[in-house]
């Protein structure tokens, strides 16, 4: 089945013993150069569906824009793989701020970022979100589900936006980056309000892939896969309910568990 993300190619198959002539279908990965007012910015490597919401949303998270309103004008040239985008308003473009180890404090604690990028635009959360366990388990199941290109090629990530009853949005793309970059993106042009909605995640949960949930503005994050390290201090640090190991009826809780379980109320 030929989808925007996805063509068949042929194979030679080997299944027990018998080789034969067969045919897969495989993601597409396609290269997006991105222009603003006029000077190259980014070349990002990306699945060819909603790159109009991944270019907003990668620009908000890179502090390019602060709302969608900042963007004068955004064309897709996506045969040739460009997109240019034209502001209201000068971008600062020196990459020293997207290059630099940035390492602060706040609140009494040790706050470490990558790039000062991350640190101007990361949100301490402020959800009243709580979610139960079996209601954890029943959102990532639906973002599972709903991911149809994942289950043809096994070669995308999924990231899902939910209420705490409901999936709301999914996106998907060999780039685990864009499609948290593709849900920002939809938010910021349609004017969705994420304070209490929540992430749900295919991969696992790293450093990065917080900070990018910090940038839009979740408080609970969902992940399939396995923390590291810094992503936990960085959670602990933004007040981000982090949840990881999320399959069927089990799941581990790292930061800020009390959205997850009631108050003095834990598994014995």
């Amino acid at each position: 089945m030929t989808s925007h993300i996805s063509e068949p190619r042929p194979i030679t198959s080997y299944r027990a013993g018998v080789v034969s002539a067969a045919a897969d279908t495989i993601v597409k990965e396609t290269p997006l150069t991105i222009y603003v007012n006029g000077e190259e910015f980014a070349t990002m490597v990306c699945s060819p569906e909603h790159l109009r919401e991944m270019v907003v949303g990668f620009l908000a998270s890179e502090g390019i824009i602060l709302v969608y309103s900042d963007i004068l004008r955004l064309e897709l040239d996506e045969e040739s793989g460009f997109a240019y985008v034209h502001l209201y308003k000068k971008p600062n473009l020196s990459f020293s701020g997207h290059s630099k180890r940035f390492i602060g404090s706040c609140c009494g604690k040790s706050r470490q970022f990558y790039f000062h990028n991350d640190m101007k635009m990361a949100k301490t959360a402020r959800t009243s979100a709580q979610l139960s366990p079996s209601r954890c388990a029943s959102l990532m199941q639906a973002m599972q589900k709903d991911s149809e290109a994942f289950h043809q090629t096994g070669g995308v990530h999924n990231a899902a936006l939910c209420s705490t009853d409901e999936l709301l949005l999914l996106r998907m793309d060999i780039g685990r980056h864009n499609a948290l970059d593709k849900l920002y993106g939809h938010c910021l042009m349609h004017h969705w309000s994420v304070r209490d909605k929540v992430l749900v995640f295919s991969g696992r949960l790293s450093s990065e892939v917080l900070t990018k949930a910090a940038k839009i503005g979740v408080g609970i994050v969902l992940s399939k896969s396995a923390p590291t390290s810094l992503a936990i201090d960085l959670a602990d640090d933004l007040h981000i309910t982090a949840v990881g190991f999320v399959r069927g009826d089990k799941l581990n809780v790292y930061t800020h568990s009390e959205r997850i379980f009631e108050e003095g109320v834990y598994p014995q």
